[in-house]
């Protein structure tokens, strides 16, 4: 198995050390392997996609939009 070197935080690193018992490289394996599924699963979606670079900047502009628009609302209210 390789070995990898991580940096991390003081303050996380502090907090890290109240829960000694905790195999901390076992979480961080968990979370990368987790993170790869999740990429190589967008990867097989997108590779089947037949939006363009356009198409799918335009929808984010739509989204962003609509996302401002619906936080505005609901800020007014409080």
């Amino acid at each position: 198995m390789t070995n990898m070197t991580l940096s991390i935080p003081e303050e996380l690193h502090k907090k890290m050390k109240k829960f000694s018992e905790i195999r901390w490289s076992e979480i961080a394996r968990t979370a990368i392997e987790q993170r790869i599924d999740d990429l190589e699963v967008m990867n097989r979606i997108a590779s089947k996609s037949k939006l363009t670079k356009k198409d799918v900047e335009e929808i984010s502009k739509k989204i962003k939009r609509a996302a401002a628009v619906r936080f505005n609302e609901l800020s007014d209210r409080y």
